[in-house]
């Protein structure tokens, strides 16, 4: 797909890093899947892969986690 950001690049599959932050907890989530654009580096996540990290990320704030680091493992995986 053409970069909605740039406008001259074409997006190709990669993995990205994923930081969230929502109140005292911050949550980093490595090699999730995406489209990556080959001219500026902007990022798209799939509607599934957006909800599992939104997920990840919710639960941790509900436990009351400050910091996780983790890698990215599919819940349908």
């Amino acid at each position: 797909m053409n970069c909605f950001i740039c406008k001259h690049g074409i997006t190709k599959p990669g993995t990205v890093t994923v930081t969230l932050e929502r109140g005292n907890t911050t949550v980093v989530i490595r090699h999730v899947p995406a489209q990556v654009c080959s001219n500026c580096g902007e990022e798209y996540l799939d509607e599934q892969t957006t909800g599992e990290v939104l997920e990840i990320a919710e639960r941790d704030a509900y436990a009351g986690v400050q910091v996780d680091i983790r890698e990215y493992k599919s819940i349908c995986a």
